[in-house]
């Protein structure tokens, strides 16, 4: 058999109980990956310099080396205060975060942009920046279990994060949207943050509360429904999605935030009920959104009419999403070839519809390998947490693999047309500090919870 080779069993003082212990064959493995990671993140930029220049510019290389060197300190970081952690996260990671680095490079040379005003430099310092602090998530929280005691605080601190863009003389409104915060020179989006951080209180709050929503109700059509004064939390989280809509004007943040509840209390109940009564919720407060809010409305009239010339040309319109068809069409099975392509011409090419500049360059052979790694890492976030012997961190797990997922699919069907537009980003690729250091916290809780997982005494029997 090749590959990784079997965990250990060790016995311990304890009796009836084995300690897995993986070998240190993971890291290895690990290591190998990212020196891979890094050679095809190096040669995807040499590749844009060459389609899009005809020649190769060391700047942005060495730019990317500097990256790779901090990549590689996770790794040694993991080999000491992480031993057993999932050997694929870090990779995968890495890598979707330097074909997006390589995309952004890509759009910066058609636009002519250089130096610190580069797109591409600014991703790569707030890559180095994400990393850092991934970094030292990994040496502070030595066990996933430490969060539970912070429950009601990470509510708290949500809510501060939610309620920040809403502040006069801080918060901001780009693109219609007032999710931003300013400080200076400084801009963030806080609430990239904030799903994380209500990840952790619906963990801590569904493990304590999971009995009475579970076990209690009134069945009906099949399915057992949740007494009326159980219904609270459901509740507050779709008022919280709907302000989201109203004042923040976030039609994606809202769906995210309200599908990471939905889902969470799925898994910690089993019940499908919930799941009914999230959908039906959100779905009706969607309608009466669209109903009673114009740029909402907008947001559909576009998506189920978008090659009307009335909804084209309008200001606001279907021109981005028509454009970015346009592209994804153009670049057939294999793709124009890194470099090669026109993806500036769509708006805002190296954020919200970076999906739609690679397709045109990779094709539909580069999406699914895109599409693919984003389901690996997924994949890989799911067995972890379901490996785990504890609920709270079973429900972080899947509360952050599933974020991971469920943002991938609203930016990818809103480019696709599959579902309206939304406007959140593509995990690790799209441009955007915030959305950064958010998912590459994720990827350090995620590897810590492997590794605490993985380390958990298993009863023989």
């Amino acid at each position: 058999m090749t590959g990784v080779s079997a965990p250990v069993a060790v016995e311990t003082p304890t009796k009836g109980v084995r300690r897995i212990r993986v070998p240190q064959k993971l890291r290895n493995l690990e290591l190998f990956l990212i020196i891979l990671v890094c050679s095809v993140n190096a040669f995807a930029v040499v590749l844009v310099q060459f389609g899009a220049l005809g020649y190769a510019d060391s700047t942005v290389v060495y730019l990317g080396a500097g990256l790779s060197i901090l990549v590689f300190g996770m790794h040694i970081a993991l080999r000491f205060v992480a031993t057993n952690a999932d050997p694929f996260i870090l990779p995968i990671a890495a890598l979707l975060n330097g074909i997006g680095i390589a995309m952004i490079y890509r759009i910066d040379i058609a636009e002519e942009l250089t130096g610190w005003e580069s797109t591409a430099v600014r991703q790569v310092v707030w890559t180095a920046v994400a990393v850092a602090i991934s970094i030292a998530v990994i040496l502070v929280i030595r066990n996933h279990r430490v969060l539970q005691r912070y429950t009601y605080i990470a509510m708290l601190v949500a809510a501060v994060l939610l309620l920040l863009p809403m502040l006069p003389g801080i918060g901001q409104e780009i693109n219609g949207a007032r999710v931003w915060i300013h400080v200076g020179s400084f801009s963030f989006q806080p609430g990239e943050v904030a799903k994380i951080a209500l990840a952790v209180f619906f963990a801590g709050y569904l493990v304590s509360r999971r009995d009475s929503l579970s076990m209690v109700g009134t069945k009906f059509l099949g399915m057992r429904f949740p007494r009326a004064r159980d219904l609270g939390p459901i509740l507050v989280l779709w008022a919280l999605s709907m302000s989201v809509i109203i004042f923040q004007r976030d039609l994606g943040t809202a769906l995210l935030y309200f599908g990471l509840f939905v889902v969470m209390i799925y898994v910690a109940t089993g019940r499908a009920s919930w799941v009914v009564l999230g959908v039906g919720l959100f779905l009706a407060g969607g309608v009466l959104a669209g109903q009673v809010l114009t740029y909402v409305n907008d947001r559909f009239t576009n998506w189920f009419d978008a090659f009307n010339p009335a909804n084209y040309e309008a200001v606001g319109g279907s021109y981005q999403l028509v454009q970015g068809l346009f592209g994804l069409a153009s670049g057939g099975m294999i793709g124009t070839g890194l470099g090669q392509g026109r993806p500036d011409i769509t708006p805002l090419a190296q954020s919200d519809y970076i999906i739609a500049s690679l397709g045109e360059e990779l094709g539909l052979a580069g999406m699914f390998a895109v599409l693919a790694l984003y389901l690996l890492f997924i994949a890989r976030g799911f067995r972890i947490s379901f490996a785990g012997q504890d609920d709270f961190g079973r429900l972080l797990g899947v509360g952050l693999s599933f974020t991971v997922a469920l943002q991938c699919f609203i930016v990818i069907g809103g480019v696709t047309r599959v579902i309206p537009l939304t406007g959140l980003t593509t995990p690790f690729m799209a441009a955007g500090g915030s959305s950064l250091v958010a998912n590459w916290i994720i990827v350090a809780l995620l590897l810590r919870l492997s590794d605490t997982v993985r380390n958990q005494p298993r009863l023989v029997i």
